[in-house]
């Protein structure tokens, strides 16, 4: 792909904000009033904004670099984009007259745009190695010394997973009894005796190293009391865990991919080097960004961005962290396409993968091909088969109809409880109709009333497309496109 970068659309813009209030101050900052040197070239975007001090806040975006847009500003903020960011960009993105392109960017903006691309060369790999330098005598002299030092990482590394390995099976027989005991003791008894015991249970597979169970397990306990019908999905849930627990046990007689799967999800995971490392598992697109989103779990806020490969025709999950109340590095603009390369994690029908190298700032986006209601559950039941495990499966769905519960102005047209609930409870609840099609899915619960209500107001010219995550529990939509145009919602 290649070439120069295009101006971003404000909602491309608005999607990258770590938070509301960061999206609402940023766009008080949109106009050209506190903005002076403002400038566009080179892959970027500076300026500088007037706050309450003597000295203007330096503002610097990084359009092309790293694994997605770079933000650098004076300001004390922790958050990334800061209000000054947004701001600058929603300026750009409003038009020449604001921000003109052209020229080289100031002294201050430019030497940090010259090193963060440099770290980003050198993690992609790019740069030369220095093995490269010397005589073979001298190289061959410094391999063999590498050789035996590479020998005990290795060593140190299989003792250390060994050791892991026994602790998480430990666990999983302590978890095995304790799910027994639930069952003989009898659903009823879930309720009564409240969080803390789930919580003890998860603390345990926590201490076990398997941090995947510890995660299902706090999930398992906030099914109790959730609502009619809990008692069912309990068992449904505790079902499941128990199918990964013997899965566990017997990983070296199953298929690779699935083997992979079960470890993945006890929470046994690979850096993202390790899996770019692998060269001819390297994949080069064009990537469409559908859609981010950023959850809180825990300490951590988890970035979720789901990219579609035009030529691949598959989707891909990238994750990121942001701890300590900082937002996630990773920020792509929805809707944009960038020309990249990725790898996939091990596992069977395994959606998450690690970002490479990028060639080039995002571009304009495309329309991703849909599908239908019925082809969008059968590839999820495809994904159950591979992944029983799996919550949801991305799709996009085409020419579909948001429609509002019978009492959407009163009770605000939520969908329903929050996790732990099952699609369709309440017989009131948002649905997405299929135009051609004599059926429809249900919202996921939990989804808020603003997107659904953002979606109905996209439609009133007619059905939109949808990009969402199709579940047992309904059908979560994350963005729209609306004339051509990606809507996050």
């Amino acid at each position: 792909m290649g070439g120069q970068a295009v101006r971003w659309t404000a909602e491309q813009v608005r999607a990258l904000a770590p938070d509301d209030a960061s999206r609402r101050a940023g766009s008080k900052l949109s106009a050209p009033g506190p903005w002076t040197e403002a400038g566009w070239g080179n892959g970027a975007v500076w300026g500088q904004c007037k706050g309450s001090g003597s000295k203007p806040y330096r503002t610097v975006v990084d359009l092309d670099g790293g694994q997605g847009p770079g933000y650098r500003c004076s300001c004390p903020s922790r958050k990334f984009p800061c209000k000054h960011a947004l701001g600058l960009l929603l300026l750009w993105a409003g038009g020449e007259a604001a921000v003109a392109e052209g020229g080289d960017p100031p002294e201050w903006a430019d030497g940090w745009l010259g090193d963060r691309r440099r770290r980003a060369e050198r993690k992609a790999g790019r740069d030369p190695a220095d093995a490269s330098d010397g005589t073979e005598a001298e190289q061959a002299a410094a391999g063999s010394g590498h050789g035996a030092d590479d020998r005990a990482r290795s060593e140190a590394a299989h003792r250390r997973a060994a050791q892991r390995a026994e602790r998480i099976t430990a666990g999983t027989q302590e978890l095995e009894q304790r799910l027994a005991d639930l069952l003989r003791g009898g659903l009823a008894g879930a309720e009564q005796r409240g969080y803390a015991s789930w919580e003890e249970m998860a603390a345990r597979m926590v201490d076990a190293q398997a941090p995947g169970l510890a995660a299902r397990i706090r999930e398992l306990g906030a099914i109790p009391g959730s609502g009619e019908g809990w008692p069912g999905r309990l068992l449904a849930e505790c079902a499941l865990l128990h199918l990964l627990v013997g899965g566990w046990r017997r990983a070296a007689e199953l298929p690779a991919p699935l083997a992979d799967t079960v470890r993945t999800r006890v929470g046994l995971t690979l850096e993202a080097a390790d899996v770019l490392a692998e060269k001819q598992a390297l994949i080069r697109d064009e990537w469409l960004v559908l859609a981010q989103r950023d959850t809180d779990e825990g300490r951590l806020t988890v970035r979720r961005v789901w990219l579609y490969g035009r030529t691949a025709g598959r989707y891909a999950l990238l994750l990121s962290y942001g701890a300590g109340g900082r937002a996630p590095e990773l920020a792509l603009p929805v809707g944009a396409t960038l020309d990249a390369e990725l790898a996939y994690y091990p596992g069977s029908g395994s959606l998450r993968a690690a970002l490479g190298r990028r060639h080039g700032a995002p571009l304009p986006g495309f329309l991703p091909s849909g599908a239908g209601v019925r082809e969008a559950l059968e590839g999820y039941a495809r994904m159950l088969r591979e992944d029983p495990w799996a919550e949801s499966r991305p799709c996009v769905l085409e020419r579909v109809l948001p429609i509002p519960p019978s009492d959407a102005g009163t009770a605000g047209g939520t969908a329903g409880a929050g996790r732990g609930g099952r699609a369709g409870q309440g017989g009131a609840d948002w649905q997405l109709a299929a135009v051609d099609e004599e059926s429809a899915l249900p919202v996921a619960p939990g989804t808020g009333a603003a997107p659904l209500w953002r979606l109905l107001a996209l439609s009133a010219e007619g059905p939109v497309t949808v990009f969402g995550e199709c579940g047992h529990r309904g059908f979560l939509p994350h963005t729209a496109w609306h004339e051509g145009r990606a809507v996050p919602l």
